[in-house]
């Protein structure tokens, strides 16, 4: 949350520790000021030493299930595999997720809707942003880059394009295209973009030139 950025710091802390006791196979934890910017270096080695803590620290890592036998949880988890099938099964009758954009949009929007109606409404306390709100707000150091950054930045993809084959990258992105208009697994193609020197931004948009680009109705 931007308000009290500080309170980051307890957020992350426990959803990291939730994560693990979940049983989860990898864990991001976040910079405490991300909602401001991108994340300073104090704050990505914070949210590094998260992790170091709970996972050298707190006991959670030495078994494999921590909530086993729990009610709770367990209700909980087959609530939410119950819901999950649901949607899936919805997917599946509207023909595949391509066909069901309009609705996994649509359940997306209802659900931040959702959400920010039982903030209004307090349904849900968060901390500093609409409950025990405070009148300054705190404005942390952030991360601004720097203009020359982005300037060398540019300079240096200029360079990388004026040094590379041109012709294999053309022949390397008609592959992918004759790939995205086929059956074949996009995967190997791509990698094989990738690896003679074609952008991640040409290998997105030679498969837009095949599948097209997402527009809502309406």
């Amino acid at each position: 949350m931007a308000q009290q950025p500080m309170n980051n710091f307890v957020r992350v802390a426990i959803q990291a520790l939730a994560a693990v006791l979940g049983g989860t196979q990898s864990l991001h934890t976040n910079g405490y000021d991300e909602a401001l910017a991108l994340p300073s270096e104090r704050a990505a080695k914070i949210a590094l030493r998260t992790q170091q803590v709970i996972a050298h620290e707190s006991g959670a890592t030495d078994t494999v299930d921590p909530f086993a036998g729990s009610y709770y949880v367990e209700a909980l988890t087959n609530e939410i595999e119950s819901r999950a099938y649901e949607l899936i099964a919805k997917v599946d009758e509207l023909g595949g997720s391509v066909n069901a954009i309009e609705f996994i949009t649509n359940e997306i929007d209802e659900s931040a809707w959702g959400y920010q109606e039982r903030y209004r409404l307090e349904q849900d306390i968060v901390v500093g942003v609409n409950k025990y709100e405070e009148d300054a707000i705190e404005v942390e150091d952030i991360l601004r880059v720097d203009p020359e950054s982005e300037r060398d930045q540019l300079d240096r993809l200029k360079a990388f394009k004026a040094d590379r084959d041109h012709d294999l990258v053309a022949r390397r992105l008609e592959q992918v295209r004759e790939a995205a208009r086929g059956s074949e697994n996009l995967v190997d193609h791509i990698r094989v973009a990738l690896k003679d020197r074609c952008s991640m931004g040409e290998v997105c948009a030679a498969m837009g030139d095949v599948f097209g680009k997402y527009k809502p109705r309406g």
